[in-house]
């Protein structure tokens, strides 16, 4: 089947709403017939491809997919609400996606039974797909005898100006490193991490950014010695034998899971609940496991190749709900802390 992958202007768009990313081609999709599905997905291509890819083999249903960053995505879904544009939303961590969560459907996966307990779709309309750690990405090129072993070693001075972050407020990958760091920093009270973000923010030369894929690109292409990103980005260079690895910060690591959603008053609703239960199949999960350096949320898919076990990692925990109330007031502060 042909596929189409559009992407958006987010320059324009970012007037609004911002959202990772770099540059993207403004595409308004047409109105899709009930042999078809648009999905909007803020994930490299080079993931979305091959699942993409299966889905239309298995199903015979041809899927136009819009790239963009999450930000941008969440205010097309919102924005459209009277007409969506879009079946599915494919991508975006649970608490990211959660201020827009009254325009998805509720739909139960018929693979739910095999999730893991914690990855549980309890809101009724908010499907799990992957678990997200985040992590720190090292250039081993670079790196020479600098130790990092987690948040604390990131503000050694020689790694000034060396450090790839993007703004929280445009990534979620970077919005939930924001959490984990204050969460681990203030040793459980994220309102006593933000000293750790002070420093954090001069040591990176108060540089942001343009989105999650320009951090993991740039440690992996030796543009930054260290970089702030989620398991995923990460671990794919590591596979595909780059100058790169992975540490696991020793103060501790929040795990967030990612969701697939289905809008509501879509046009084409049961394609895209046929790809809500596709994307959580153990057929689908395997392949991202093994092949796509993510983690599964089925209890019956082992973890891929370079994935370390979450019982090897110290996993904190952070307040789901408390981190919904106060993300607009974090994003805020953190804004004040980058601006200063």
């Amino acid at each position: 089947m042909k596929k189409k992958f559009l992407t958006i202007l987010s320059l324009l768009i970012a007037v609004l709403f911002v959202g990772c990313g770099g540059e993207k081609e403004e595409v308004t999709p047409e109105s899709k017939g009930a042999g078809n599905l648009t999905v909007y997905c803020p994930h490299p291509l080079e993931f979305i491809n091959p699942l993409i890819n299966e889905f239309e083999t298995q199903t015979g249903i041809e899927v136009e997919v819009i790239a963009a960053g999450i930000g941008e995505l969440m205010k097309r879904v919102e924005s459209e609400k009277d007409n969506p544009l879009a079946d599915v939303l494919w991508g975006g961590t649970i608490t990211t996606v959660d201020p827009i969560k009254e325009y998805f459907l509720p739909y139960t996966s018929v693979n739910e039974e095999a999730f893991y307990d914690a990855y549980k779709n309890v809101e009724g309309n908010m499907t799990r797909f992957t678990a997200v750690p985040s992590v720190i990405m090292i250039n081993t090129n670079l790196i020479g005898d600098i130790k990092i072993e987690g948040y604390e070693d990131v503000l050694n001075p020689e790694l000034k100006g060396k450090i790839a972050f993007s703004d929280p407020a445009k990534s979620s990958s970077s919005f939930e490193h924001l959490v984990n760091m204050l969460y681990a920093m203030g040793n459980g009270d994220p309102e006593k991490g933000w000293g750790y973000v002070e420093k954090l923010m001069d040591n990176l030369n108060y540089t942001l950014l343009s989105g999650s894929s320009a951090v993991y690109k740039g440690v992996a292409d030796g543009e930054y010695t260290v970089g702030l990103t989620f398991e995923e980005g990460a671990v794919k260079y590591v596979n595909s034998g780059g100058p790169v690895k992975v540490v696991y910060m020793e103060e501790g690591v929040i795990v967030k899971p990612d969701g697939v959603y289905i809008i509501k008053n879509c046009k084409n609703e049961e394609n895209a609940k046929k790809f809500v239960d596709f994307i959580t199949g153990k057929e689908a999960q395997s392949m991202i496991s093994a092949q796509l350096n993510r983690r599964s949320i089925r209890k019956d898919v082992e973890p891929g190749k370079g994935l370390k076990k979450l019982e090897d990692i110290n996993v904190i925990e952070d307040d789901i709900e408390l981190v919904k109330a106060k993300k607009a007031e974090w994003l805020d502060k953190f804004k004040d802390i980058y601006t200063k």
